[in-house]
């Protein structure tokens, strides 16, 4: 299997990984899709640094939240595309339905006040990723890490308050 196979068997795998980190960022279904294109041109342009080291998913986290931050501190709104390589053509596209839950969108508008490293803090948290690997993906320490999650627990819940979504 080559190169190209590899990253988009795995991708295809993960996809809702990216999906999920350009529901945090955005609202707007087109910039949603923007956002999941230059995500995924950033894998594909790191994939072949990745060592293996950390779980693929770990890996995409940190360039998928890295990339969203980015772009967003930058205050770039409209996201420059970039051609897509024949390998990326090859990935199948999931819909995101955002109407789910009623919950889920409170949650997502709360989420939406935060700035960029919270909503980091928030996503995996509720990807269910232990303290240690929010910590690796966000590139700082553990404490640094729970303490900041804390905090913004508490600032979700003032959030969802103010809201009467609580």
């Amino acid at each position: 299997m080559n190169l190209e196979q590899e990253f988009v068997i795995l991708l295809e795998k993960n996809q809702n990984i990216i999906h999920k980190i350009c529901k945090i960022y955005t609202d707007q279904e087109d910039v949603h899709k923007d956002l999941f294109q230059e995500i995924t041109i950033q894998l594909w342009h790191s994939y072949p640094k990745f060592r293996g080291e950390a779980k693929f998913s770990t890996w995409a986290y940190r360039i998928g939240l890295n990339t969203a931050i980015s772009l967003f501190r930058n205050k770039k709104k409209a996201i420059s595309i970039i051609p897509w390589d024949q390998a990326l053509e090859k990935i199948s596209y999931e819909e995101y339905d955002p109407q789910k839950d009623d919950q889920l969108r409170y949650l997502y508008e709360a989420i939406h006040h935060l700035n960029d490293i919270e909503k980091a803090l928030v996503y995996l948290y509720l990807e269910d990723k232990d303290y240690t690997e929010i910590a690796e993906t966000l590139g700082i320490s553990e404490v640094n890490a729970r303490v900041k999650m804390n905090r913004t627990k508490t600032k979700l819940k003032e959030i969802l308050k103010k809201k009467g979504a609580l």
